[in-house]
């Protein structure tokens, strides 16, 4: 291990720890391999130098970089990193369905240890060069809404408790919570779960009732209670205007709102059998005007300065067909970064008419 400065890092070297900003804001994790844009994004936060390990990844030497002029998007697809991840992913989902469904119905015990296993099987890896919502980003072609979701918000979690500087068993509690938040769908009827279009009255009444049938299969379970309360309070909002109980912020579990804010990201990101998945930026901008009131204050914007940090430097499409790439992230409205777009640097907050359309 050794310490360098910023200024000579180069593309397929090992951080040897997290990376903070001065602000306390997780950018590089630990066991990243570097590029060039994760070494922009030390430079663009002013990191001075950083822990690296002696020996440049093999993985990075096997498989260089791509052409700058492809997108970023289309690096993370053609990654070895990636293609790993999907391969996992597509395993561990089926393995994952089997066992949430028989945990529901109560004819299996819950193994704790088993079920996070699932969760960090898929963080395995030779390197950390891609960030999770790199991929979960880059996997939207899913429409299942409860067994795909679950997985999602587990990782999310994982990396949100990092973000939080959580303890390891915290973080490990906090996955667990995202991965079980929604066990009781599992009794809601496919035909309701899968329905295209607006859910009637009494449809939305039964899917309601989820959060209490999650709650108590797990009860049955004998599993913690921060992992009851998070499947039984994640439709919870701190302002009193959720359910199941309509509860404001002290009465609501610390993990459960965590989950809360991964539950809504992922299920607006995500494609659904009615819609396509909804912009990053979109869903920011939704929580900054509408969230702020609903969703614990420190929570809620951890996880938006941290997620749109993930985007710097990525290509995305405005409303009026300009491509350009994200090089800044405005600070006093987070889903309105700064573009550059050829020669020309396009603020955004600056300009009510234009907005990110979709990251490219």
């Amino acid at each position: 291990m050794k310490r360098l400065s910023t200024t000579d890092l180069t593309p397929g070297m090992v951080t040897a720890e997290d990376v903070y900003t001065y602000t306390n804001q997780l950018i590089i994790p630990k066991g990243t391999i570097l590029t060039d844009k994760a070494i922009t994004k030390l430079e663009f936060y002013s990191i001075i130098n950083v822990r690296v390990e002696d020996e440049i990844s093999k993985v990075y030497l096997a498989n260089p970089e791509m052409p700058e002029d492809v997108s970023y998007s289309e690096k993370i697809k053609n990654s070895p990193e990636f293609k790993e991840f999907k391969k996992r992913f597509d395993e561990e989902v089926p393995k994952f369905q089997n066992l949430l469904n028989s945990v529901a119905l109560n004819t299996r015990s819950l193994n704790l240890d088993e079920v996070f296993g699932f969760t960090m099987n898929l963080l395995k890896s030779e390197s950390g060069y891609l960030s999770v919502f790199d991929m979960l980003h880059n996997m939207r072609q899913y429409d299942d809404m409860t067994y795909v979701h679950s997985i999602n918000v587990a990782l999310m979690c994982n990396v949100f408790a990092r973000w939080l500087r959580m303890t390891e068993e915290e973080t490990r509690l906090a996955t667990l919570c995202g991965l079980l938040h929604d066990i009781g769908k599992v009794s809601v009827p496919e035909e309701i779960i899968k329905k295209p279009g607006k859910l009637t009255e009494g449809e939305y009444t039964i899917v309601k009732k989820h959060t209490l049938e999650g709650y108590n299969a797990l009860k049955a379970q004998n599993v913690p209670e921060t992992i009851m309360n998070s499947a039984l309070m994640h439709h919870e909002r701190c302002d009193g205007s959720g359910y199941p109980f309509g509860l404001k912020n002290a009465k609501i579990d610390t993990f459960a709102k965590m989950v809360a804010i991964v539950d809504v990201y992922d299920a607006m990101t995500s494609s659904r059998i009615y819609r396509g998945p909804m912009c990053p930026f979109k869903v920011v901008d939704i929580f900054e005007n509408e969230g702020l009131q609903k969703y614990d204050t420190r929570f809620i914007m951890t996880f938006l300065e941290n997620i749109v940090n993930t985007y710097m430097l990525n290509r995305v499409k405005l409303n009026d067909g300009r491509v350009g790439d994200v090089v800044f992230i405005n600070r006093s409205s987070l889903a309105n970064p700064t573009i550059k777009c050829g020669n020309e640097f396009i603020d955004l907050s600056a300009e009510p008419n234009l907005h990110i359309e979709a990251i490219i």
